[in-house]
């Protein structure tokens, strides 16, 4: 479904290209107001059709959420019994509603985003990175789904487990708690 909206514009230019040519070609009046009257028409239905139906894109959406909206929400939940004073280290590319659903401030996690972005594509010397490799120098906990970043990267020599949480969709979690925490 949504690679087809692309096409899109090419058929509202292609249309309005159709009906001005048509309108150039036509010498008789009647017909020039039949080719308007028809392209007025045809826009008025398809608004109203738009307007009365959910728009696809977001149809799928919510098909596709479904799932992951209740692992998150769950996820969540675990996440609000830690201490609100608690650093967190967390990869946010896919699952950055958690930190909202739990009332969490972004400012109390190191995530992606936590390195001296002129430093690209990795940045050894940037707080993500140290993170990754000394979590209980860094945080408090260590937030990993299975697959992320955080998973592939971090150094789990210093942490505990406190819960794992499995997802319907095959989704893992695991909440980490450091040294520091202890």
């Amino acid at each position: 479904v949504r690679y087809g909206l692309e096409l899109l514009p090419a058929f509202a230019v292609f249309a309005g290209v159709l009906v001005g040519t048509l309108l150039d070609f036509t010498r008789v009046l009647w017909l020039k107001v039949a080719v308007v009257a028809a392209a007025a028409a045809l826009a008025s239905v398809s608004y109203v059709a738009v307007w009365r139906a959910q728009p696809v894109s977001l149809r799928e959406a919510i098909a596709n959420s479904r799932t992951r909206i209740g692992f998150e929400h769950e996820v969540a939940a675990m996440m609000r019994n830690l201490p609100a004073s608690a650093n967190i280290l967390m990869y946010m590319g896919q699952h950055a509603a958690i930190l909202q659903n739990a009332g969490i401030p972004f400012r109390r996690t190191i995530n992606e985003g936590s390195h001296r972005t002129w430093k690209q594509p990795a940045d050894p010397e940037g707080l993500w990175e140290k993170a990754l490799r000394e979590p209980a120098k860094y945080v408090d906990y260590v937030v990993a789904f299975a697959g992320d970043p955080v998973w592939l990267g971090v150094d789990r020599g210093e942490l505990t487990p406190l819960t794992e949480i499995h997802g319907g969709s095959g989704e893992r979690v695991v909440i980490f708690k450091t040294r520091a925490a202890q």
